[in-house]
């Protein structure tokens, strides 16, 4: 027809509209299905899957290739799933109920002594070698500020004497102090364990560690090398020492004034 153009009765402006609106949904819905790669599926107390995964599906998965040659890693399906051992016994069915440790909760890992299944593998930094080092194989770090704790004294939170501050573990990468290490015997009999540097507090010629008692050091968790430590170990010896806090002593289960 003589006049007319191919756009004659088409808005274009509501066109436009109407596709960013589109756009915009299948960009919310892949962002929140890729947000579900890690957590899901979602699983209730008693470890089963839980009846409501949420308004979106859980993605199919996909591979990652870890670096440093550490392999390859499906997800969702891959992850490590939560803990099957744990020494716990829910105090009543009714939903949400606490559960209440049946052992020794600080051996155990549960409550606040609790920790995640990490990878028993060091932790690296950018350029593929272990973060955490002992600073007696540091020869170019030095303490620029502060006090020097190695050779100081430790303290429990009973007062008792425990040992003494041997070596200290630097984040090199960080230029921080993540652990100290103590020898628990005063001969020097290489009996050691590590110290969180967040549990620990210098105070002149001692470190207090304020969580445990003279009696808790023996079970302190030890790493598998006498200079690296892994993500694994890590998390079982932030969850000891901070489980203390609650477990150290039966004292501390009380109410508190």
């Amino acid at each position: 027809m003589v006049g007319t153009t191919f756009f004659g009765n088409f808005d274009l402006a509501s066109a436009a509209i109407w596709l960013f609106w589109i756009f915009f949904a299948g960009l919310i819905y892949y962002l929140q299905t890729e947000n579900m790669r890690e957590g899901y599926p979602l699983l209730d107390e008693e470890g089963k899957p839980a009846p409501n995964q949420g308004p979106y599906p859980v993605p199919s998965d996909k591979t990652f290739h870890l670096r440093d040659g550490r392999g390859e890693l499906a997800l969702p399906s891959g992850q490590r799933g939560d803990r099957d051992d744990l020494a716990l016994v829910q105090s009543s069915r009714a939903a949400g109920s606490p559960y209440i440790p049946t052992g020794d909760p600080m051996m155990d890992g549960v409550g606040p002594a609790s920790w995640a299944p990490r990878r028993d593998a060091p932790e690296l930094d950018a350029h593929g070698h272990v973060k955490i080092k002992p600073m007696s194989m540091l020869p170019e770090f030095r303490i620029s500020a502060g006090t020097d704790p190695r050779g100081n004294v430790v303290v429990g939170g009973d007062g008792e004497v425990v040992g003494r501050v041997i070596d200290m573990w630097v984040d090199v990468p960080e230029a921080l102090v993540r652990f100290l290490t103590v020898d628990l015997n005063p001969e020097g009999s290489g009996k050691t364990r590590l110290i969180p540097m967040n549990m620990a507090r210098i105070k002149g010629d001692r470190v207090v560690v304020r969580s445990l008692y003279a009696h808790n050091w023996d079970g302190v968790p030890v790493t598998k090398s006498p200079d690296v430590v892994t993500l694994l170990e890590e998390e079982k010896i932030m969850g000891y020492y901070a489980g203390g806090t609650l477990y150290a002593s039966a004292d501390r289960l009380e109410p508190q004034v």
